[in-house]
């Protein structure tokens, strides 16, 4: 089977030779240059010569080279950029005389960019400044050339820590003029002509329930009773594609960033301030414009009947969270009624999506307390409580429905293009070592079927609720499983066990929403144009979900490093969150920071070796073992910033600290 793959590879490999294929390249610090393609198993070297300005994670054509068919390397020459993953950059500003420099702080080989005098601002020689790359012709191998957009404060290293993250990422800090320009020319008024082609239910009890620090609230809930005895429940949605227009400069750098990254600091919007939290954010006492479904219940929580459109409503409160989960615990308060009848068919909601097949992953959220300076002073461990619960089960209600709507129609016999928010169905073969883990926590593990497997985690969750193993089982569990993505094709999302699923409901910071909202409108007018290229959008907005996902986790490892800095050779209870050939992570019980015990520092107590089907460390003399899930001591030995990396030592017990006692003794002695 192997011999077979092999062969596959290389027939493949020489059928890409002479040929232009499209990839992204990851250039190393040595300067080599690898294009990637999907499809290929095997990347395309390029020398730096040949890189036609192509940067580190560019999108780019690349010509492949003839190979002699021996199993020697590809290797290409760029012959396009076609996307940059980022235009702005830190370093350091360089003066001349008439002109400047940029050089640039990444680890990753790149050019000096010429700064013109005009285009340097305020800066001043040697200040850290953020630049945009304005043009690069690489014909009479002529400079990039930028201009300074922004000059760093030189003892904020917070700001440009986390400014790097972003830029890295390829988000750009600022938007462009020209978006600018679009987003200004926005009308702020509602004009009465708009009103007159929406439903409009601003005379119905309507409310937003958010984080308390939110300020682009996107989602509203409104509630009526009615003679049948049924209840009206409606979720609005910010129309945000009514002021957001198809293929302006605006709507291109939406797509462009596809997602807003919520770092612990900061937002980095997909959209202007001024759109996410004013004019599309819907706020208590204003007429807002939606995109809503509505939906008659019964108590049962059963859907009896929905319509889906555009209406204009007026939220009479806005709510936090912790408000409305003191409603539900106290049973009174403002709106006590409204609110606790939402909950109580939201929770019937829930108990019947879990019945049906979902997965209840509701791992704990660490959120950080920062002084005025961005410095993290203390640290929170959020949980999901059923004011999060209310919120989250009409959402997924509205997402669902129209994700059902859409499924069912099909343009010239085939089905329309849509980006569905898809689940696949978990690999048995990474199961299986996952089973077998949990099997040494005392958990049984049905992997028979994709039914029995949701059934077992599910009952797994539950039972490692408030043990010391429960995160390490959660997050171990969540990367066995698929990853969500979106797709034009329509597989299902196993984890909330829905037939047909997408994202409706937050269009000011996710762009396949706006996507949703503009097919949903022309399938509701009937003027459905087909979008060829909507599976190329999927994939694109996918990317930048994963880069914002990694973007956010940058910024929390950040955050957590400058947290330990404070606690440098005290020591912690921990719980070993990961193992490799190199040594073990651990996760402060109290903290939730998580830092490496390197297997050197192991070496005066055993020699380990990484038993990777028994996620362990298993000793060579002793039999020692660290596993995962297993509690130990640790000492905070290391807190690097700019790795952004903590480094523990393991606290020694027992027989072992005994043997040390000894060793040392031995050793006086002589």
């Amino acid at each position: 089977m192997g011999r077979k793959n092999s062969n596959k590879k290389k027939i493949k490999e020489r059928s890409s030779s002479g040929r232009v294929v499209k990839g992204v390249i990851d250039i190393t610090r040595s300067g080599m240059g690898f294009v990637t393609v999907e499809g290929m198993e095997a990347d395309i070297m390029v020398r730096p010569q040949d890189f036609n300005t192509a940067l580190h994670g560019d999108t780019v054509k690349v010509a492949v080279k003839d190979t002699d068919g021996r199993g020697r390397r590809l290797q290409g020459v760029i012959r396009e950029v076609l996307n940059r993953k980022r235009t702005e950059f830190i370093g350091n500003l360089q003066m001349n005389k008439g002109f400047a420099f940029f050089i640039s702080e990444s680890d990753k080989p790149m050019p000096d960019i010429f700064i013109p005098l005009y285009a340097i601002g305020k800066a001043k020689d040697g200040d850290r400044v953020v630049v945009k790359l304005l043009e690069w012709d690489n014909e009479g191998d002529k400079r990039p050339v930028g201009e300074v957009i922004t000059v760093l404060d030189a003892e904020n290293t917070n700001d440009a820590a986390m400014k790097e993250i972003l830029l890295d990422g390829g988000f750009p800090l600022q938007f462009s003029e020209e978006a600018l320009e679009v987003a200004a020319r926005i009308p702020d008024l509602i004009g009465e002509e708009e009103i007159k082609k929406r439903k409009d239910i601003r005379g119905i009890f309507t409310i937003t329930i958010d984080p308390v620090d939110a300020k682009d609230f996107d989602d509203a809930i409104s509630f009526r009773k009615l003679k049948n005895s049924y209840f009206e429940i409606g979720i609005h949605i910010a129309d945000v594609s009514h002021y957001l227009e198809p293929e302006t400069p605006l709507d291109k750098e939406a797509y462009g960033r596809a997602t807003s990254v919520y770092l612990p600091d900061r937002v980095n919007p997909m959209l202007p301030e001024h759109i996410s939290n004013v004019l599309c954010s819907l706020r208590p006492n204003e007429d807002k414009l939606t995109f809503s479904a509505i939906f008659q219940l019964n108590a049962k929580g059963e859907v009896k009947q929905y319509w889906l459109g555009k209406t204009v409503i007026h939220s009479d409160h806005r709510f936090t969270y912790e408000e409305v989960q003191e409603i539900i615990e106290a049973k009174a308060g403002l709106y006590a009624e409204e609110v606790l009848t939402l909950n109580d068919i939201a929770q019937k909601l829930r108990k019947k999506r879990f019945n049906n097949g979902a997965i209840n992953f509701s791992s704990q959220e660490v959120r950080f307390r920062l002084d005025e300076k961005g410095d993290p002073i203390g640290i929170m461990i959020k949980e999901s409580k059923e004011a999060h619960q209310l919120i989250e089960e009409y959402m997924l209600l509205a997402n669902r429905t129209v994700a059902e709507n859409i499924s069912k129609l099909k343009v010239n016999g085939k089905p329309l293009p849509f980006p569905y928010r898809t689940h696949d169905d978990p690999d048995e073969e990474k199961l299986v070592p996952f089973a077998a883990f949990a099997k040494k926590f005392g958990h049984t593990f049905d992997t028979s079927s994709p039914e029995a497997i949701a059934s077992s985690f599910n009952q797994l969750l539950k039972d490692v609720n408030g043990k010391p193993e429960q995160h390490v089982l959660e997050q171990l569990g969540i990367r066995t499983m698929a990853k969500a993505k979106y797709t034009t094709e329509n597989v299902g999302h196993y984890g909330l066990g829905f037939e047909h699923y997408c994202h409706f409901t937050s269009p000011i910071r996710r762009y396949p929403d706006v996507q949703v909202h503009r097919i949903l409108f022309d399938v509701l007018n009937n003027t459905m144009q087909p979008d060829k290229k909507m599976e190329e959008k999927c994939k694109h907005t996918s990317e930048r979900e994963r880069a914002a996902m990694q973007a956010e986790r940058d910024s929390n490892k950040y955050k957590q490093v400058q947290y330990m800095r404070n606690y440098m050779g005290e020591e912690f209870d921990g719980v070993i969150s990961g193992v490799a050939s190199f040594g073990f992570w651990v996760e402060t019980v109290d903290h939730k920071c998580e830092g490496l015990v390197s297997i050197n520092s192991l070496l005066e107590y055993d020699e380990f070796r990484h038993v990777e089907a028994e996620y362990c460390l298993l000793g060579h003399r002793s039999a020692k073992t660290f596993r995962m899930g297993d509690k130990v001591r640790i000492k905070v030995v290391g807190a690097n910033l700019g790795k952004r990396q903590l480094d523990y030592e393991w606290v020694v017990s027992g027989e072992f600290a005994e043997e040390k006692s000894t060793r040392q003794k031995g050793k006086k002695r002589k």
